[in-house]
């Protein structure tokens, strides 16, 4: 029986893995649905499937790249699992995204072309990380967040939420009333930007005994 793992093919695979896990620990501390162990399996699955495309050839002949031609439908299959629509707005491209290229890192060491997949596996990161950060800080975001207001004055109440978010042309969605005891609580979704929220709160507070904003706990991109 031949030995098939040559230092080259154990080189290849341990640094798909590091590069693949590198970028994988950056999404787990980010507490992204694909992390770690998601990002390190896919980029050293695509390395492997690159050495193979090579040896199958090498060994019975035909095309170098059939094995690996396969790899994109299949990484998008995966990458499309990752996209779920929430509430109207959808969530999980980035982390699509991020499996799609870090495939390419995988193919790229398995192709030989160490430095390529290395520079490539920092760019990645940079992009996560610091575009991320930026992204964050200069650009607002708006949020999907639940309002509760309690009230004891139902139809003002809905009054002045309806033209709340009319002025700031917001959508009320998943609206809702139940009472508890003397006092309506009336809850509703909106998907807004900070300064929005802080907004409606101050508009809702004089009219309600009490008044709150929560975020749902979404998986985002």
């Amino acid at each position: 029986m031949e030995f098939d793992l040559t230092l080259t093919i154990l080189g290849k695979l341990c640094l798909a893995s590091g590069l693949g896990g590198l970028i994988g620990l950056e999404r787990s501390l980010r507490h992204k649905a694909a992390g770690l162990r998601t990002n390190m399996f896919i980029c050293f699955g695509s390395c492997l499937f690159m050495v193979l495309s090579d040896e199958i050839a090498n060994r019975f002949g035909g095309d170098h790249a059939r094995v690996a031609a396969q790899l994109i439908p299949g990484i998008g299959f995966i990458g499309a699992g990752a996209i779920i629509r929430e509430r109207g707005s959808v969530v999980g491209l980035t982390t699509a995204a991020t499996i799609f290229v870090i495939a390419s890192v995988g193919m790229a060491v398995g192709t030989g072309m160490y430095f390529t997949a290395v520079f490539a596996s920092l760019l990645i990161i940079l992009g996560l990380s610091v575009l991320g950060w930026a992204e964050q800080k200069f650009i607002p975001r708006s949020r999907l967040l639940t309002f509760r207001l309690t009230t004891a004055n139902l139809e003002e109440a809905m009054k002045l939420a309806s033209d709340s978010l009319a002025e700031i042309r917001a959508v009320m969605q998943n609206f809702q009333v139940f009472r508890i005891g003397t006092d309506f609580v009336m809850e509703f979704d909106a998907d807004v930007l900070p300064a929005q929220q802080q907004f409606l709160l101050q508009r809702f507070t004089p009219a309600c005994s009490k008044c709150e904003a929560v975020p749902h706990e979404t998986v985002r991109d």
